[in-house]
């Protein structure tokens, strides 16, 4: 816990005392049989059983000594599995060289707390940070015996779970790349992934969901085999397995077990198998991320660049042993994941819940810290207003006053605090400041009996409701300004980050003791953040806007197969080019904003890929062709910014609108066409063209002037430029958004 808080060098942690070889080796290969009362007992498969559904699936390997003719070449976690290499159990100092090395110093620290609860799942599963190790060890070594090898790559399409997270850590442990995508993807998606990324089996969420893909999916590809995570195998589509391999959560796991206790046996007898250690610049993930083309890419991610995040977490998420956190994003998202594998290195307690259960499991529960994307809490600000709003008619007045008289107190209390953004590089004068200063003061001390009997009167009701009493940590999207003041005001602290699947991903987070709206923080250590002019390239001082870059640990190792991309994305100067626009907060050692300097502010993307309030990140362009093709649009272009929608501005093609009206019989009598009708006509136009697109446009609106060069709507190429066009009719979009 001391080397993630303490800004050592990435991978040192925890010195002590190495245990004995014998017990290491005991501890490490012969499996703990967990108590019946701790852990749901394992359903495992019985070797000289038939499967249940024989036409579907293989039964897995008759015996523990068939599974022993693994690869010659094989690696493992230097930590997590130190005693399958030689000296492995005399290390004295605990060093993460891998990310799966994280488990072994979790269990030996925090043995009997519980790591996971995952009470959604069937069976419901509550499992402590040993037998989550064990979890780990089990998995990985079924996969070995199954016969993975190194740097081969397996595709985890899966949301999240206890199981998702043994089988990703397992998968690492060997040595090869977990390729990672949710359930919620398409068919297509689903198939470029594993295909582009040359996968050689699949891990499946359920038998519901490989039953969505086995005429689409199953029918394209040869898998060498299919693990099952949750549910029975009775239920596979037999027929398309046709002779794959399907193996159940268990089977690996039991397997695992048996082919552990073989390799110690061996081990006793002088016949270990040779293994390598997985180096830190080794790929740990694929995570595939849409690029401007629409082309998934997929992104390389090493373990040295996940274990920057494990490192150096802790300033921005000060975790402590029996903290309770709620997980609820896809564990594929670069950023639930990181901060998993970082939250469990200080044995904390993770509730696995749903977006449907999220206010029930928030009471019952009560959490000390949930991570998840601006909708979320948009959702929770949205519930609060709508309970203020039914109560009784004086209970609705007086929670509306001081909520409003929270919000003065708040910008008061930040003009002497120093925490009023400002881009001006200029300090402002002293006896200026000093003025504002007492009168911000001033203001305050009114204010403040006020706001403290907000808290009495209602702000405790909504603590008590919503938990969440340490932070909420926002990340994935912009979070509104009026959500960010409102908890503000409230209590309830909310702090906002930044970063990109390509930077593993945080590279900005606002920190508990500075937590300055309207910003996402200072950089995380052993990152540089600087900004650069678009057109120049050339860096520029705090308070210009330009193109943010990040350089770091953190950066990815490229995009897989894809050299062009990655060149273009990182530069000859190792400089990551996010495509985000922002500004760096000036340094003053005195006024209002001396506490924010060197905080990063966000303002939008050059690049046209559209983050929503969701944290999906969505690639206009595909919607843009396919809207093209019909005879009545002329030009579109998709906007978001950061709604929980999609949104459209369309340049209709008026000969062709007015002609489709005429054979609809939709003219008025003067042979015009109102603009409402216009409207529908367009909108179920851009429903049609649209409808296999992986996202939907809602509020469009209708422009007469067309893009045009002269217009500064278009490029000399004749390309739109849809920051010019969002600019030009933000406050009609965004008025249509309401």
């Amino acid at each position: 816990m001391l080397a993630a808080s303490s800004g050592q060098m990435a991978g040192l942690c925890f010195p002590r005392r190495a245990p004995s070889p014998l017990l290491l080796s005991r501890r490490r290969l012969i499996p703990r049989r967990p108590a019946a009362a701790q852990l749901p007992r394992a359903r495992g498969f019985r070797p000289d059983a038939t499967p249940r559904c024989a036409a579907a699936a293989s039964p897995p390997p008759s015996s523990a000594d068939s599974t022993l003719e693994h690869p010659l070449r094989r690696k493992c976690s230097p930590l997590l599995e130190s005693v399958l290499l030689p000296g492995g159990s005399d290390l004295t100092v605990h060093e993460w060289k891998a990310v799966p090395d994280i488990w072994r110093t979790a269990a030996e620290n925090y043995p009997d707390l519980v790591a996971v609860i995952d009470p959604y799942h069937e069976p419901p599963t509550e499992w402590t940070y040993t037998q989550l190790e064990q979890e780990i060890l089990d998995f990985s070594q079924g996969l070995r015996a199954i016969g993975v090898a190194p740097d081969e790559k397996l595709a985890l399409f899966a949301d999240n779970s206890c199981r998702w997270l043994a089988a990703d850590q397992g998968i690492m442990a060997t040595g090869a790349i977990n390729v990672v995508r949710g359930t919620r993807s398409s068919d297509e998606e689903l198939f470029q992934i594993y295909t582009h990324s040359e996968s050689i089996a699949l891990v499946v969420d359920s038998p519901q969901f490989f039953n969505r893909l086995a005429e689409s999916f199953l029918s394209r590809i040869n898998p060498r085999f299919i693990v099952l995570l949750w549910g029975d195998k009775s239920c596979i589509n037999s027929q398309a397995m046709k002779d794959i391999p399907l193996y159940a959560y268990k089977d690996v796991t039991e397997l695992g077990r048996e082919s552990r206790e073989a390799l110690f046996l061996s081990g006793q007898q002088g016949q270990q198998d040779v293994f390598e250690t997985i180096s830190p610049d080794d790929v740990a993930t694929l995570i595939y991320t849409s690029g401007t083309s629409g082309t998934p890419k997929g992104v390389m991610l090493t373990h040295r660049n996940l274990l920057h995040q494990i490192n150096n977490l802790w300033d921005i998420v000060p975790a402590e042993p029996g903290d309770r956190f709620l997980s609820m994003l896809p564990p594929w998202h670069a950023y639930e994941r990181a901060c998993e594998y970082f939250i469990f290195t200080y044995g904390i307690q993770q509730v696995y819940t749903t977006v449907k259960y999220l206010k029930e499991d928030l009471q019952r529960y009560q959490p000390q810290y949930i991570i998840s994307v601006p909708l979320v809490y948009e959702t929770l600000y949205s519930s609060i207003h709508r309970q203020i709003s039914s109560s009784s008619a004086a209970r609705k007045i007086i929670a509306l006053s001081l909520i409003k008289i929270s919000l003065l107190y708040m910008e008061a209390k930040k003009i002497y605090e120093g925490t009023v953004l400002s881009n001006n590089p200029v300090a402002p004068s002293f006896i200026v400041y000093m003025v504002k200063w007492l009168w911000a003061r001033f203001v305050a001390a009114i204010l403040w009996p006020l706001h403290n009997l907000a808290k009495i009167l209602v702000y405790k009701k909504i603590h008590s409701a919503i938990g969440i009493s340490k932070a909420g940590i926002s990340g994935g999207g912009s979070l509104p300004m009026h959500v960010d003041k409102f908890f503000e005001a409230i209590g309830i602290k909310v702090q906002n980050g930044y970063g990109l699947t390509e930077t593993s991903p945080v590279v900005a987070a606002r920190r508990p003791f500075c937590n300055v709206l309207g910003t996402v923080g200072h950089p995380v250590k052993l990152t540089e953040i600087k900004v650069f002019d678009i057109e120049t390239g050339e860096a520029l001082p705090d308070g210009s806007k330009g193109i943010v870059k990040i350089k770091g640990p953190q950066v990815m190792k490229g995009y897989y197969k894809n050299p062009s991309a990655t060149n273009e994305a990182l530069g000859q100067d190792g400089w990551f080019n996010t495509g985000d626009i922002g500004w760096i907060v000036p340094h003053h050692a005195v006024g209002p904003s001396r506490k924010c300097g060197g905080m990063l502010v966000l303002e939008g993307r050059a690049k046209d890929t559209i983050v929503l309030s969701t944290g999906e990140n969505v690639e206009p362009a595909e919607i843009e062709e396919a809207a093209g093709r019909s005879n009545l649009i002329n030009q579109i272009v998709v906007i978001g910014q950061d709604q929980r929608r999609l949104g459209a501005i369309i340049v209709p093609n008026n000969d062709e609108v007015l002609a489709e009206a005429k054979r609809k019989s939709i003219l008025d009598e003067d042979g015009e066409l109102a603009k409402d009708k216009v409207m529908n006509m367009l909108y179920d136009e851009l429903r049609t063209w649209t409808a296999n697109c992986s996202f939907r446009v809602g509020p469009i609106m209708i422009v007469d002037e067309p893009f045009t060069i002269d217009n500064g709507l278009m490029t000399p190429t004749m390309k739109i430029r849809r920051d010019k066009v969002t600019e030009k009719y933000q406050r009609e979009m965004e008025a249509l958004f309401k």
